[in-house]
């Protein structure tokens, strides 16, 4: 996604459509209105459910598109990514013999793709080198047949599950990319490929890289050609220049190192020094950003423990611990659109100190005065444990509210589980798991304690407001807005409103928490994507039914995630020891569910 100013991002705040995340029928249809002749999807009609009405091209999974096939259905125009990106769902596109033509459109965005069927269309010009980068889990690549020019992606040698690649009756150029996985299915016939083919590719047929007219090497039984053995004279020559060349680079290194053995212990400092300021663009001090004298330093630590809040330009500071910026900062900054969340649309943004934060823009928190709504985010800022996202500056306007916290690059546990299956999935391991599961329990614990009187300590827990840290500590973000956030506006965006607790009883209490802390426990150790997160239950696995039908049954160990059991049967027990605790925060009568006390306490008693 290219870089742009945030500056610009800060003008247009109030032009920037706020919209709920779309149901798949409202998806779909989007989808729809994008194509310039779309008269062969005349069953995608309103208020039906695209699974039970049979729609069109629509492949259905437990209720919830799996795949979209329109398949020689004479389609042109545009293609809605944005619309696709709204079905989490989906994993397998196929748009096979239409009339879509243009650059290849941002199908990268559809991170958890797995297949993409864009063969026999008249897609032309250059495919970006990392195209393929955030798309993790595909297997299938279908490009065949169309007019894609320049160089074959080299992003596809990042792709771990690749087994089908079809690039033939294109003009791509240049050399063939060394790729190494499994691939079963593989050609790239027809192109302007040039040169020799990777020794590691022989294995393929050769119609696989036919009619390449300048590209040689096995599997094609047109040798490469070597390079012409240089006459003696010349070579003599060469290395006559050669051995001047070395000998005067070799006197020039004496010369220098020399004078550099004078110098020794100040170029040791200079190194040391050099270390530390690439340590401080990474992770910028609250000294090295500000640049103050040791006197403002030390009041600065001062106001920030006091959790004291200070305005810079119009950004107030909550928290310093990461250094200060203010808006002429954020205005330089590079930023990118991360995604629409129920509470609003985040931005990364990328300051020049080093510093990456996430720009995350609400609406609808005008429940409490300004100055009851600072107090409130003073007291956010003054937050401090190793499972909780302090935010670090808000910027208030009465129509809106930016809220800035720190940037976390492995993202949020339900991509990590869900739609990345690179090396951070592979990582999550029986222990990381248990690790995320008491790392999430022990921080509705700090809330709990810090806001003990409230109805919804957090009031929005799921998968997507836990971010993960490096070493996997898991970082409970958007909590405590209840008290800020207008009711209906929370009726319509809040997980707690989505639970049993308000649909059958009109009511949100402290056990709401309790209920959503069990959606996550019973995700986390089943690996499916619950239902429960959308507003209409289509769409992935309703896991408390799944959990509650199978424990009925004596069927629990079927409902274990199978990476989990595969690599550490030896603790099955200690895993249905933790779906059974998500099953007892997860009761449908708030009454027979757990408390967040006694939650905790079975948690903390699950070993590794």
């Amino acid at each position: 996604m290219a870089a742009v100013h945030l500056f610009f991002f800060l003008l247009l705040l109030s032009l920037l459509p706020f919209s709920l995340p779309l149901t798949d029928n409202q998806a779909l249809l989007a989808l729809k209105k994008s194509f310039s002749n779309p008269q062969t999807l005349s069953s995608w009609i309103p208020d039906q459910n695209p699974c039970s009405a049979r729609w069109v091209g629509v492949i259905c999974l437990n209720n919830g598109i799996s795949s979209i096939h329109l398949t020689d259905l004479s389609l042109s125009g545009s293609i809605d990514i944005e619309a696709l990106s709204q079905i989490p769902s989906l994993r397998s596109i196929s748009f096979v013999n239409n009339s879509f033509s243009g650059p290849i459109p941002p199908f990268n965005k559809l991170g958890v793709l797995k297949a993409l069927y864009l063969t026999n269309n008249q897609f032309s010009g250059p495919i970006p080198s990392d195209f393929f980068s955030q798309l993790a889990s595909l297997k299938k690549i279908w490009l065949s047949y169309n007019q894609f020019t320049g160089p074959i992606p080299e992003s596809l040698t990042n792709l771990r599950f690749l087994s089908e690649l079809h690039l033939e009756n294109n003009q791509f150029s240049g050399p063939v990319p060394e790729l190494k996985q499994d691939i079963k299915s593989l050609d790239m016939s027809r192109n302007n490929l040039q040169g020799q083919i990777p020794s590691s590719m022989s294995r393929f047929d050769p119609k696989s890289f036919s009619d390449n007219k300048e590209l040689c090497g096995k599997p094609l039984a047109k040798e490469c050609e070597s390079e012409p053995a240089p006459s003696d004279s010349v070579g003599w020559g060469l290395k006559v220049v050669i051995l001047i060349f070395i000998a005067a680079v070799l006197a020039g290194a004496f010369v220098i190192m020399r004078s550099k053995r004078q110098r020794d212990d100040d170029f040791s400092v200079m190194s040391r020094d050099n270390a530390e300021e690439v340590v401080q663009v990474h992770v910028p001090s609250t000294n090295h950003s500000r640049g103050t004298s040791e006197g403002s330093k030390k009041e600065s630590t001062t106001a920030s423990k006091k959790g004291t809040s200070r305005s810079i330009g119009d950004l107030v500071m909550v928290n310093d611990e990461r250094g200060t910026f203010g808006l002429p900062d954020l205005m330089k900054a590079a930023a990118e659109v991360l995604g629409n969340g129920g509470l609003g649309s985040a931005y990364k943004a990328a300051m020049a100190s080093g510093l990456s934060v996430v720009v995350k823009r609400m609406r609808e928190m005008n429940k409490v005065s300004r100055d009851i709504f600072d107090a409130e985010m003073r007291r956010f800022g003054r937050l401090r444990n190793p499972n909780i996202l302090t935010p670090l500056a808000y910027h208030y306007r009465k129509e809106e509210k930016l809220f800035v916290t720190e940037y976390m690059p492995k993202g949020s546990l339900l991509y990590v589980l869900h739609g990345d299956r690179g090396s951070n999935h592979s990582d999550l391991n029986w222990p990381i798991r248990l690790k995320i599961v008491k790392g999430i329990a022990r921080g509705l614990g700090f809330l709990y304690k810090e806001f003990p009187n409230e109805d919804l300590p957090h009031g929005n827990l799921k998968s997507s407001n836990v971010l993960l840290a490096e070493n996997y500590e898991p970082l409970l973000g958007d909590f405590a807005f209840h008290p800020l956030i207008n009711h209906n506006y929370a009726v319509q965006t809040m997980f707690a409103y989505k639970t049993p607790d308000y649909v059958s009883y009109q009511r949100v209490t402290q056990k709401t928490d309790v209920y959503c802390l069990g959606i996550i426990v019973l995700e986390i150790i089943t690996g499916k994507f619950p239902s429960q997160y959308h507003s209409n239950g289509k769409g992935g696995t309703d896991v408390v039914q799944w959990v509650f039908t199978a424990i009925s049954d004596r069927r629990e160990a079927e409902l274990i995630d199978p990476e989990l059991k595969s690599s550490h049967s030896n603790s099955l027990n200690q895993m249905l020891q933790l779906l059974q605790i998500g099953a007892a925060c997860t009761e449908s009568n708030p009454d027979q569910r757990l408390n967040m006390k006694e939650a905790i306490r079975r948690i903390e008693e699950v070993q590794v």
